[in-house]
């Protein structure tokens, strides 16, 4: 009779083990399922930030002080093919748009500074380039491939997120759209 009471206990204890281990992994899949992979979605409003700028001696610029603008968030990197092709045209766009209130924001995902310095040298890129050296902003706003980039309005709404190259066509008609009304 003992040996069945015990073997009832083993049972119960172990079934009692197996339905607390269940329940925790019900709980784990259930948390990740839940948990909502885009940070910054369209039409949701576009976090604030603050990054150092090449070239301006540590200056630092945030999304913040871009309030009012509409604002053209473009992560790149050196070794990206397609950000290099695209920059070209986001140079030749920047001054017909900065006069009519949008600013287009290159932000960096190289480590070494001298390398992108070079970069905007032989580009002669005149937007503000930011360097997001620890991928701080890369991780708030869940950018995976790049080029990535995002279309802010005056409000500070995401209008639109594209992932990969833009034509000339593509981003001038996406600036038009962030264009300040008033």
């Amino acid at each position: 009779m003992d040996k069945t009471k015990k073997k009832r206990k083993r049972l119960i204890f172990r079934s009692a083990v197996l339905v607390l281990l269940l329940g925790l992994v019900a709980f784990a899949v259930i948390g990740n399922l839940s948990k909502d992979n885009a940070v910054v979605a369209e039409g949701e409003e576009a976090p604030n930030f603050q990054l150092k700028q090449f070239g301006t001696n540590g200056k630092t610029m945030s999304l913040e002080d871009l309030e009012g603008k509409g604002v053209m968030l473009n992560f790149w990197a050196t070794y990206c093919k397609p950000c290099e092709a695209e920059m070209p045209y986001m140079q030749k766009l920047y001054p017909k748009y900065k006069d009519k209130g949008v600013e287009i924001v290159g932000v960096n995902l190289d480590a070494t500074k001298m390398i992108v310095n070079k970069f905007i040298d032989e580009y002669d890129l005149t937007f503000p380039n930011l360097h997001d050296e620890g991928g701080q902003v890369m991780d708030l706003y869940n950018v995976g491939q790049i080029p990535s980039t995002y279309f802010i309005n005056e409000d500070g709404v995401v209008v639109e997120k594209v992932v990969g190259p833009l034509t000339l066509e593509k981003l001038d008609s996406y600036l038009q759209q962030i264009q300040p009304k008033g």
